[in-house]
């Protein structure tokens, strides 16, 4: 896989700094540069292989969560979780996934105790498996060559998915079921109405930054600089779970189309949809950096081949 070029380290960045760097780029050429680094670095097939992960994450969660709620006798925290699944992944996209959750009702025992396990074991192995593919794609995004060894690039992973990964799920969990919540806790009211929302899109960005932050193999700068790139890939990722809704609520052929399998096509276009939006959302923040670094130039051989056709003129000239 190709990788972009590389972004020099800089030190004591905060978000006064990207944000005077923002304004003198100007945001349609950053967006333009952005995407030309997402594209040096092989953006969409790392993307491709993050989305691969999140699927193999999300489903064995969902047995998890269902083993539990099925233990506890938890009725009304498996129809918040069905509904959860609907809003998070629209259409056919969830169906797959409500289908498991009425099968996990129907388990006691020790099925339901085995299913635990095995769900949050494989949910542990799998999501820290997708932050190393994080930090593999965020790496080539900052032109970084080589990974961290492999037992300190799964250790971090291990480290991101029980941090980074638990907060971004409670922030999904109050956007999508906030309201559920609130009813089958008697926790409702306008207070709550208005505050979950600015505070689920907080608690979003900070976890997508500090995901920015730990994941690239290089020294970041402060979290606040890279809130410019996580505030974007959450917009993108608003932007595209909604037009994935509206496709999906509007097409009468999909289900048509992939019949039975129309429920894991729909899931893996929603984890490919999510995976584009974190990584454009990087790939911004790391072009932000290459250019506050002087080096504004995205892909690989861009400089070199720049300072050729400079020496050539002056060559010219003499």
């Amino acid at each position: 896989m190709s990788t972009a070029t590389r972004v020099p380290e800089t030190h004591e960045l905060e978000g006064d700094d990207a944000l005077e760097t923002l304004r003198r780029t100007g945001w349609g050429r950053l967006a333009k540069d952005s995407f030309q680094r997402f594209r040096a670095a092989d953006g969409f097939s790392h993307s491709r292989a993050l989305a691969f992960q999140i699927t193999f994450t999300l489903l064995p969660a969902t047995i998890a969560v269902v083993g539990l709620a099925t233990i506890l006798h938890a009725a009304k925290f498996r129809d918040i979780l069905r509904q959860t699944v609907t809003r998070l992944a629209p259409g056919p996209a969830g169906d797959i996934i409500v289908t498991a959750i009425k099968q996990g009702e129907r388990t006691v025992g020790g099925g339901a105790r085995a299913a635990l396990l095995f769900g949050a074991v494989a949910t542990l192995i799998s999501a820290a498996t997708a932050m190393g593919q994080v930090e593999r794609g965020a790496n080539r995004i900052y032109g970084v060559e080589q990974d961290r060894p492999t037992l300190h690039k799964y250790g971090v992973g291990v480290l991101l998915a029980c941090t980074t990964g638990l907060l971004m799920v409670l922030a999904f969990v109050l956007i999508v079921a906030g309201a559920d919540i609130a009813k089958a806790t008697k926790f409702s009211g306008v207070a709550w109405e208005v505050l979950r929302w600015p505070l689920s899109i907080l608690f979003l960005v900070i976890a997508v930054a500090l995901l920015f932050k730990a994941a690239p193999k290089r020294r970041q700068p402060a979290a606040s600089w890279l809130a410019v790139g996580s505030a974007l890939a959450v917009l993108l990722w608003f932007a595209f779970t909604g037009l994935l809704a509206l496709y999906l609520g509007l097409s009468t052929t999909f289900g048509q189309t992939y019949g039975p399998l129309a429920g894991m096509i729909g899931i893996l276009a929603w984890a490919l949809l999510t995976s584009l939006a974190a990584y454009l959302g990087l790939a911004f923040a790391a072009q932000l950096e290459a250019v506050r670094a002087g080096v504004p130039g995205p892909a690989t051989g861009q400089q070199a081949n720049s300072r050729g056709r400079a020496r050539h003129r002056r060559a010219a000239l003499r």
